[in-house]
Formats: C-alpha cells, sequence, structure tokens
C-alpha cells in the first residue's frame, strides 16, 4: 500500500513563507499535486506538476507558490511565499498514477495570521 507522509505546515504571519513537502513510499507518479479545503468549502486545486514538470497553478496562489517535484524521491514541493490569511486550509498531496489512480496524503494545517 502506497503511503504519502506530508511535512512543512504550521503557523506564520501574513507576508510569510511556508515550505510544504510529500513523498511517497513507492512507485512513480505521473502527476503530483497539492488541494486545499477550508471549513465549509470544497476542496480546491492549489498547483500540479507532471511527470515531465509541466505546471498548473490556481489563479490565487499564481505568482506567490512554486511547486516542484523529485522524481528520485517520489517527493513534491510546494513554496508558499507571500502568504494570506486567506491561504489558510488544511493542505493534501496528491499523487496520480499513469493508470490514473490517486493517492491522498492525511493533510497539513496551514495557519496564516493577519
Amino acid at each position: 500500500q502506497v503511503q504519502l507522509v506530508e511535512s512543512g505546515g504550521g503557523l506564520v504571519q501574513a507576508g510569510g513563507s511556508l515550505r510544504l513537502s510529500c513523498a511517497a513510499s513507492e512507485r512513480i507518479f505521473n502527476r503530483m499535486g497539492w488541494y486545499r479545503q477550508s471549513p465549509g468549502k470544497q476542496r480546491e486545486l492549489v498547483a500540479a506538476i507532471s511527470i515531465g514538470g509541466t505546471t498548473n497553478y490556481a489563479n490565487s496562489v499564481k505568482g506567490r507558490f512554486t511547486i516542484s517535484r523529485d522524481n528520485a524521491k517520489n517527493t513534491v514541493y510546494l513554496q508558499m511565499n507571500s502568504l494570506k490569511p486567506e491561504d489558510t486550509a488544511r493542505y493534501y498531496c496528491n499523487f496520480r498514477t499513469l493508470a490514473a489512480t490517486d493517492y491522498w496524503g492525511q493533510g497539513t494545517q496551514v495557519t496564516v495570521s493577519s
């Protein structure tokens, strides 16, 4: 069973930075991404990166967040700069295989204070 282990969440002041990471125990994944969910809201895609390095971002984070991956380590990163209170959410990593099977991390809380 593939396991995803997330790290890097926490409490930060507005304007600050955090770096999230998520590592898989095995397997090569086609797409890696980060989603977030706030209370009362639907889970939304924050950023994703293909195995070839193509990225896409939610409009709300463009220019502030950067997603990257290390295929040798089966790890995806999310560098979050210029954080805003509206970025407060639980962040989940998502790994998708070539067969379109999804795996999810347990989530890590990011709280941005104003």
